[in-house]
């Protein structure tokens, strides 16, 4: 009879909590879990390619990103930079931007977004959206799209691996220019953080810098270091002048395996 009465006392009883603390309540999902990492690449979904440029990507037939930069491809998937690099990224700035409307003002985000091997590829991606998360991930996927190679040289003699900019270059976005200058090896980056930043993602080690406007705009400052990067390419030197034999397209070689649907 006695262990019947305790039995029913302890049934009874409530189950105590600490203060401060929160009910379980069913099976919702506990806070601070393991959360999916940004720009997609916490996605467990396959990639099925759309573009004729994925379907090679993905079938191997091109094996390396600079086959796509020699033919000046579009480059329509971020998964095909994806597929060939390993990116790092980084918020650069996120702004808040207004729209006048009948109901008032509408409030976005504007994300600046850096993204880089540390070895000669460098992208920048901007993007508004009504949320900062979703603004943040859809910058990264623009900035992996605009991923572009950065040409390296030498200051002085041509020793070991290059380690600066090959020429003077100019960059420019509304009012702010920002000039790269090469630099003798151990200078380091002579720069303001946003350019700094960026010329480490690309993979500068040396270089001195020169900046004209209004540099508080970040935005335009990081988009005027970008477009100074791009130009590293466009300078003709001697050293490009060597003859190279036109080759068939990735489109015209593989156009059999293309041309099947399966």
């Amino acid at each position: 009879m006695a262990d019947t009465t305790t039995t029913a006392a302890q049934a009874d009883q409530k189950p105590t909590r600490a203060f401060g603390a929160r009910p379980q309540r069913g099976a919702a999902p506990q806070r601070g879990g393991a959360r999916p990492q940004r720009g997609g690449q916490g996605e467990t979904k396959a990639w099925t390619p759309v573009t004729k440029l994925g379907r090679l990507v993905a079938q191997g037939l091109i094996k390396n990103i600079h086959e796509i930069y020699l033919f000046s491809l579009p480059i329509k998937e971020y998964q095909i930079i994806d597929k060939f690099l390993s990116l790092k990224d980084e918020v650069m700035k996120i702004v808040p931007v207004q729209k006048q409307t009948r109901a008032g003002q509408r409030t976005r985000f504007k994300a600046f977004v850096v993204v880089g091997d540390h070895n000669g590829h460098v992208g920048l991606g901007v993007k508004c959206a009504k949320e900062v998360a979703t603004a943040i991930s859809g910058a990264i996927v623009a900035a992996k799209l605009s991923v572009i190679p950065v040409r390296r040289g030498y200051w002085g003699n041509k020793l070991g691996a290059p380690h600066t900019v090959p020429t003077k270059v100019t960059g420019k976005c509304g009012s702010v220019a920002v000039r790269l200058v090469p630099a003798p090896r151990g200078t380091g980056i002579v720069a303001a953080r946003v350019p700094k930043k960026l010329l480490q993602f690309a993979g500068v080690d040396d270089v001195y810098t020169s900046s004209r406007g209004k540099t508080r705009t970040m935005g335009n400052f990081v988009m005027a270091t970008f477009f100074a990067i791009t130009k590293t390419f466009a300078y003709l030197t001697p050293d490009l002048w060597r003859e190279v034999k036109l080759i068939k397209t990735p489109y015209q070689q593989h156009s059999a395996q293309l041309a099947d649907k399966q």
